[in-house]
């Protein structure tokens, strides 16, 4: 018969959220046996102790005992939008950001480096927080100037993308199971939905527009 039972499924929280409902609505049309749960969690779950049957990740898995599909590279960038730019004014480069509200992390990381690397004031975050959602929030609303997905924002055109030849960071995807459950219907299923799904999606953020 058509695949049928639960399949537990691990993603960060902005794509968990953002990204995969419209994924899951199709597969839902396709397989309505197939049920899914969502852990929406930047914590990347142990799949060999079987804390989720698949995972979306950011990062190359190197564990042994699993199976998994690169989905090519997720774009950041540094946006805005339009109305704050209409406020506040349009920075020529990544220095006269220091001149505006900037949406930032509490935590130290890479990104950090980077921006910082590149003369982008780091130190003066006007809201910091280290919740993806509520940076793209801030984005979104006119609060500042922050670091979000390419392809997410280009689905919105009101968020302009600020100096795409200076600032790029590519972070690797990866959909990735268990190698037991290769054999198992639904899990097959709900692995090659994603992957195809979250290709398309990656495709966006590089697409020239």
């Amino acid at each position: 018969g058509d695949p049928a039972g639960i399949v537990r499924l691990s993603a960060s929280e902005v794509v968990a959220v953002e990204v995969l409902p419209p994924i899951l609505a199709r597969l839902r049309e396709a397989a309505p046996g197939v049920s899914i749960t969502l852990a929406a969690t930047n914590r990347n779950e142990d799949l060999l102790r079987r804390e989720a049957d698949i995972a979306i990740r950011m990062v190359r898995p190197t564990q042994a005992g699993l199976v998994a599909r690169g989905l090519g590279a997720v774009m950041l960038g540094i946006h805005a939008h339009r109305a704050y730019l209409d406020r506040h004014g349009w920075p020529a480069n990544l220095a006269a950001c220091e001149d505006h509200a900037l949406i930032g992390v509490e935590t130290d990381n890479p990104i950090v480096h980077q921006l910082a690397a590149l003369g982008l004031p780091v130190g003066r975050f006007a809201f910091r927080t280290d919740s993806d959602l509520a940076s793209l929030a801030a984005i979104r609303a006119g609060l500042g100037i922050g670091i979000c997905q390419v392809a997410l924002a280009a689905r919105d055109p009101d968020l302009v993308r600020l100096f795409p030849d200076s600032f790029a960071l590519a972070l690797e995807s990866w959909v990735v199971m268990h190698q037991d459950l290769r054999g198992v219907a639904r899990m097959r299923l709900v692995f090659d939905a994603l992957a195809e799904g979250l290709i398309a999606y990656v495709a966006e953020g590089v697409a020239p527009r």
